[in-house]
């Protein structure tokens, strides 16, 4: 036995599959005899990969084109598989997936089929269903890469029209955001213009000028020095914002500052109609590490998103903290309430931003969770948006190293929670 222990564990440290294409196989139990009968059955047959716990798989899903996972149910350090199930499923969607089990309860049945797995296997099995079942999953593979083939063309030309939609509806709400300037810088100057005006006015009557008009004088330009200060900070800004998106040493812009920048865009947005709108800043002011603008589009399309999501009125908050140390992921997880994006590749480092976009609307049914984020995907009808808005903010998390986790419950509403890496401001 001692030979094939050394056997297994070689395959383990390796891991190495043959030439592609014959399918590849993953095995993953912490069982070391079952990994080297399963094995021995489907030696030749297919290209195998084999992981006795759930970093091995991961690392082997990230780094190979998977066909079909053979999962046992339960695995050393209490770790189940419905756990390695659950992060393979959302790496590769559409992995095919069998359960490997001596015993399971149904809840826990349910929710690998929930996941995707096709079915379960018991222990002891016996080879030829064995072989039967991962044959088939094979086919099932096989006929899916043979579709997703046949219409790549058609796909092509697909992602090109999405990705340009996508662009559009960005570069739409990134003008929306600089046009804001115009409408910030307006203000200021007409107070300047009354104020000059009514100096030139003040100075023409008369060839002579007595204290009070000087008086007059005085109070007028303090007030026109000080709106010109509000246009050479409201410039600046916006100017910061823009050094930011092509500069990495450029100073970082201030979460006050950009939150001061989108409440006014929320307010006008004609969807907050008789919903209610509460923004709440952080505790502390950092700098955004990276796209400003981006942020105030994440955030923007968040609440857009919680003013439609149904005719009813309801109430939407922003606001979030400033966090000191790392997140510790291994508390993300998916569920009925609960969907992560990027937690993976997200850069967990402080200082991070955490910013929260909360509704009290009907919240967001289990079976539409998982596709929300998806380019067209609505549930609000043909007239109720583009079905961009998310998928859009998946994008621009990504691209910001950041990552997003959704809560919601049925009839209670959801919370959108955006982490994204954060910059201490210069002094």
């Amino acid at each position: 036995m001692k030979e094939t222990n050394n056997s297994i564990t070689e395959d383990l440290q390796a891991n190495a599959p043959a030439p592609k294409r014959r399918g590849t196989l993953l095995i993953v139990d912490d069982d070391v005899s079952v990994l080297e009968a399963l094995r021995m059955t489907f030696n030749g047959q297919y290209d195998l990969l084999l992981a006795k716990d759930m970093p091995t798989a991961i690392k082997l899903a990230q780094e190979n084109e998977i066909d079909v996972v053979l999962l046992d149910i339960i695995l050393g350090g209490g770790v189940s598989g419905i756990d390695v199930l659950e992060r393979l499923k959302f790496m590769k969607p559409d992995i095919e997936a069998i359960m490997l089990t001596a015993w399971a309860p149904t809840d826990t049945i349910l929710k690998a089929l929930r996941l995707g797995a096709r079915e379960y296997i018991y222990k002891p099995y016996e080879v030829p269903a064995m072989r039967s079942a991962v044959s088939q999953a094979m086919q099932r593979r096989k006929l899916g890469s043979q579709i997703s083939s046949s219409g790549k063309q058609t796909q092509q030309l697909l992602t090109e029209l999405q990705n340009q939609r996508v662009e559009e509806q960005i570069a739409r709400t990134r003008g929306d955001i600089f046009a804001s300037v115009i409408h910030d810088i307006n203000n200021p100057l007409t107070v300047i213009y009354g104020f000059v005006q009514s100096l030139h006015e003040r100075i023409n009557r008369t060839d002579h000028l007595e204290v009070e008009d000087l008086e007059f004088i005085k109070k007028r330009l303090n007030a026109v020095l000080q709106q010109s200060k509000n246009c050479v900070a409201i410039s600046r800004r916006y100017l910061d914002i823009l050094r930011n998106r092509s500069d990495k040493n450029a100073p970082r812009v201030s979460v006050s500052q950009l939150l001061n920048d989108l409440e006014p865009l929320v307010r006008v947005h004609p969807s907050l109609q008789e919903n209610e709108f509460s923004l709440t800043p952080f505790g502390e002011d950092v700098g955004v590490k990276g796209d400003g603008t981006d942020v105030i589009q994440i955030l923007k399309n968040l609440a857009v998103n919680a003013f439609q999501c149904s005719p009813q009125s309801k109430r939407v908050e922003i606001g979030g903290e400033v966090l000191r140390t790392p997140l510790d992921l291994r508390s993300f997880k998916d569920g009925p309430n609960d969907w992560l994006l990027n937690v993976d590749g997200m850069g967990n480092t402080v200082p991070l931003l955490k910013f929260q976009v909360r509704d009290t609307g009907p919240g967001i049914p289990a079976d539409a969770l998982p596709k929300i984020f998806q380019a067209y995907f609505s549930t609000k009808g043909p007239r109720g948006g583009t079905g961009l808005g998310l998928s859009i903010i998946q994008r621009l998390v990504k691209e910001g190293n950041g990552a997003l986790h959704c809560h919601t419950k049925v009839g209670e509403g959801t919370t959108f929670t955006v982490y994204l890496p954060g910059a201490e401001l210069a002094n």
